[in-house]
Formats: structure tokens, C-alpha cells, sequence
């Protein structure tokens, strides 16, 4: 008989270890920025998000944003994108390195409108004040102004390094790690008693990720982390022999395709996070965290038997039956 199980897992998990990110910006003379971060984009679409975050920081559209990464001869330190560290470290450097741009920026704009640099905003390409937005200017005219009158290039440096206490050998008591996410996931599982197939049906996500700069990235996040959860619940076995991998290739070593990947059902808890670049924090890690356990837990719900070796496989359900029935 088919029968049907759900399970629910939840976690929580340290993001953002100490270490070091540093990052340039250039505004030039047409409006358009160029980033300089030590950071590596490995897939996730971090350069995008630390572009939207300094396109909204100097209040300009973001395909006039460049980006030099992974260079270290012309880019500063970064520690690399470890412990999804990258939105929220290296964007606060970003965004470090924006403000010091943005007040020359603003300056070089207030000498033209004739007012206060604090009195004005910049956003979506152009400076006006911010009581009368008839009197505006672009950001490529105050930008040019900075250079050929005042002699001013506009430059920003900025680094962020998070604040956290080494742990006490005595106590115990620390703080590794500048912030944590949260996540649940539920797993449904479709298992039959006799033989220990089981189907996965459906997993719904739910990740907070403090603000989601970029939604969709996000989702996808998600859904890349739930997919390796699905393959080191159910597929992925290293198996040693003499101290030696004997699966190193992918003919024996089983990873999931898409056909082994249920429906993922995604939502996005936006819960800012006070010390994060406009409340922004990591999801990349925390994605594949809660995967097993829910589909640990929906089998158990569906059959009555703890499988606590993962992988998971028909074979291992299907001993664990035979082992509850006897002891029956």
C-alpha cells in the first residue's frame, strides 16, 4: 500500500564569519560607475546584487554599473564568498564605498543648484532638491562638474569586517558569526509498505533572508540548495574502500537530474536584518540545510521507521519495515 507521509524540518544557521571585504567605486564623468571587488560570483549572482545595491546607493540605473571582480592585482581584499557571507559583507563594503562616492558626488551637484548637499536626492539618474524636484540636474552633469571644475574625481573606498567575540574556552560564550538565517522546509513523500520505494512529491521553502535585494535570485537560491538536499538525502554516497574512494566517477557516484527533483514550492520571509546592507543577509548555505531531515521525517510519518543513514534508499526503508514487523 502507498501510503503518504509529510515532515517538517527547521534550522537555523550562522552566517557571515569574520573576514575581511573591501571594495572600490569610480564615478565617471558620464554618469556611468565601475566596481572593483575581490569577490568571485561561483553561480549565485552576487555581482548583480552588490550592483543593485551600488546603483541604488548612488541613485543610479543599474546597467551603467560595472563590475572588475576576482582580480587581485586590480581589485581589493576579499576573503571570498564563504559562510554566504558575500550579500551582506562584501555589500556593506559596497555600500561603504558608495556613500564616500556619493557625498562628492552630492557636493559637486549642490555647488551647481546653489543649496546644501544634505539637501538633495539622488535616484534613478539625477540630483534634485528634495523640497522642489523641478530643480534638477543629471547625475552625469554633476559628475562632470566634479572633474572639470572642481578637479575632484569621484572615488570610494569602502571595507566591512563584522564584528564578532572569540569564543571563551571556559564558558563557552561567543559570537562567531555577525547574524543567522532561518529556514523551514516541509517534505511530502509518497512510500510504499511493502517494498520501501518512496516518491518524493513535494517540498515547500520557506527562508528568511532578511530583505531580498534581487527575489528572484533568491528563489533560485532556494531551489539550487533544495535540489542538493534532495541528492544528499536520497542519491549521493561516497563509498571508501582501504581508505580509498572507489564511486569517483559520475557513472557510480549518483547525482539527481531534474526528473529526480519534486516541485519545489518557494517563499521568502523578509525580516530585515539591522546590520545588513538595507537589511539584506546570506540564503546560499542554508537552502540545503533542512532538506534531509524533512524527508527523514515525512517517511517516518508515512511508515514508521527512522532511516538516520543517508542516504536514504528503498532498501534501507524496506530492511527498517521488515525489522518493525518482526519486533512486532
Amino acid at each position: 500500500m502507498i501510503r503518504r507521509g509529510r515532515g517538517l524540518a527547521t534550522m537555523f544557521y550562522p552566517i557571515a564569519p569574520n573576514g575581511l571585504s573591501a571594495c572600490f567605486i569610480k564615478l565617471d564623468s558620464d554618469g556611468s560607475a565601475v566596481l572593483y571587488t575581490g569577490t568571485t560570483d561561483v553561480g549565485q549572482g552576487s555581482l548583480t546584487v552588490l550592483s543593485q545595491l551600488a546603483a541604488e546607493s548612488l541613485g543610479i540605473p543599474i546597467v551603467q554599473i560595472s563590475v572588475i571582480s576576482a582580480d587581485s592585482k586590480a581589485a581589493p581584499y576579499d576573503q571570498g564568498p564563504v559562510g554566504s557571507r558575500t550579500t551582506y559583507v562584501t555589500g556593506n563594503a559596497v555600500l561603504a564605498a558608495c556613500q564616500q562616492a556619493r557625498g562628492m558626488l552630492l557636493e559637486a551637484a549642490g555647488r551647481l543648484l546653489n543649496v546644501a548637499p544634505e539637501a538633495l536626492v539622488a535616484e534613478q539618474g539625477y540630483i534634485y532638491v528634495s523640497s522642489f524636484q523641478q530643480a534638477r540636474i543629471t547625475i552625469a552633469e554633476a559628475a562632470a562638474y566634479s572633474y572639470t571644475k572642481l578637479g575632484k574625481p569621484i572615488l570610494g573606498s569602502g571595507y566591512f569586517n563584522p564584528h564578532i567575540l572569540p569564543i571563551d574556552k571556559l564558558s563557552g560564550q561567543g559570537k562567531q558569526y555577525a547574524t543567522h538565517a532561518y529556514a523551514t522546509q516541509i517534505a511530502i513523500v509518497d512510500v510504499d509498505d511493502e517494498t520501501g520505494e518512496f516518491e518524493l512529491q513535494r517540498i515547500y521553502a520557506v527562508h528568511d533572508c532578511g530583505k531580498a535585494i534581487n527575489p528572484l535570485l533568491v528563489e533560485g537560491q532556494i531551489q539550487g540548495g533544495v535540489s542538493m538536499g534532495v541528492g544528499f538525502a536520497c542519491h549521493e554516497e561516497m563509498v571508501l574502500k582501504e581508505g580509498k574512494v572507489i564511486n569517483d566517477q559520475f557513472t557510480d557516484y549518483i547525482l539527481p537530474t531534474a526528473m529526480d527533483v519534486p516541485q519545489i514550492i518557494t517563499d521568502i520571509i523578509e525580516r530585515p536584518e539591522p546590520t545588513g546592507p538595507f537589511g539584506a543577509k546570506g540564503v546560499g548555505e542554508p537552502a540545503i540545510l533542512p532538506t534531509a531531515p524533512a524527508i527523514a521525517n515525512a517517511l517516518y510519518d508515512a511508515v514508521g521507521v527512522w532511516i538516520m543513514d543517508l542516504p536514504i534508499t528503498a532498501e534501507k526503508v524496506c530492511l527498517a519495515l521488515k525489522e518493525k514487523r518482526s519486533s512486532c
